[in-house]
């Protein structure tokens, strides 16, 4: 394994409830369990050090207890901090409500990680063999958002650099958003958000789309689609439906990180991009088997996975549609 992975994105603490249903407005519900645990950008570097890449992060953590909290789970998986802790504020949080059909409700407040500056960002280097990524969050925060598109388009030319615009792509100016797309190797995303940027279409066209006229330099773009697995086109014009898996989902909260976090590992260990998404979508399968977001399964169990002859899918069962 050549080069790591620099993920100059955001983490938060989870606060997570289980229930059977969302509430309706105006009334109540007593959670079955509840659990605090990093998530945001933490799942996908947890995905892609789980399955052999060395992770560093170039956001910027909390000084209060939220950021000593992420900085311990940051240690537990082996991934360094590269700035300092904010000094002003604490790292923000996230309510995720988990219902009893896998699905994710989220309510998020922004704290240190929504504040980058160029000179919080210079201690955040790449060399050679560095895959870089960030995700939508970071660019809509206004405190972040600037200076870290700049950060992205000073990249130099031989970085591959991934983005995954987030369910929070609306929220980031357009003009901010082509910046980033203009320097985009690899774009991963699911469909909405596809669609948000490209605007409506079949999976086939959506793609095409977004390489010939918002990502012209790069290499390819992976739509999502749950356990239906992922749509991968390639600037050269290949493009594959690559199934999922059919599994029994228990919490798809981090699936989407999870996949994107494997599939960066193995493109980083010179495996071809559709195998790579095969193993994606097993990585991404397997987390939704176990609760909590950071639930990404360690390259070895997605080998076995892979290797028991898992069977590929298109079901449509709830359990089975999880949105990653």
């Amino acid at each position: 394994m050549s080069g790591r992975l620099v993920h100059v994105g955001s983490a938060v603490v989870d606060y997570v409830y289980r229930i059977d249903a969302l509430p309706a407005p105006g009334t109540e519900k007593t959670a079955s369990s509840y659990d605090q645990v990093a998530g945001g950008g933490f799942n996908m570097m947890v995905a892609a050090t789980r399955t052999g890449m060395t992770v560093v992060f170039g956001g910027q953590l909390g000084s209060g207890p939220n950021g000593d909290f992420l900085r311990a789970a940051f240690a537990a998986e082996g991934i360094e901090a590269l700035t300092p802790p904010s000094p002003m504020m604490d790292s923000g949080n996230c309510v995720a409500m988990i219902s009893s059909d896998a699905e994710r409700t989220f309510v998020s407040w922004p704290g240190a990680e929504g504040v980058l500056s160029v000179d919080l960002l210079a201690p955040v280097s790449v060399v050679p063999g560095d895959w870089v990524f960030t995700s939508g969050y970071t660019l809509s925060y206004v405190g972040s958002r600037d200076a870290l598109a700049d950060w992205i388009e000073a990249l130099p030319a031989e970085i591959p650099f991934v983005f995954d615009p987030t369910p929070v792509v609306s929220d980031i100016p357009r003009a901010i958003l082509s910046r980033v797309l203009a320097r985009t190797t690899w774009l991963s995303c699911n469909m909405t958000e596809a669609t948000e940027i490209a605007g409506p279409n079949d999976v086939e066209a959506v793609a095409e789309r977004l390489l010939a006229d918002r990502c012209p330099k790069a290499v390819g773009v992976v739509i999502r689609d749950g356990a239906k697995g992922c749509f991968v086109r390639l600037a050269d014009g290949t493009a594959l439906a690559v199934p999922g898996f059919k599994v029994g989902a228990v919490d798809t909260n981090g699936a989407g990180d999870t996949h994107i976090g494997a599939f960066v590992s193995a493109l980083s260990r010179g495996v071809p991009p559709f195998e790579a998404a095969r193993y994606a979508n097993a990585a991404a399968a397997l987390s939704v088997t176990r609760h909590g977001g950071s639930s990404a399964p360690t390259d070895q169990e997605i080998q076995t996975f892979l290797s028991d002859g898992a069977r590929s899918t298109t079901a449509h069962g709830r359990k089975q549609e999880a949105r990653f």
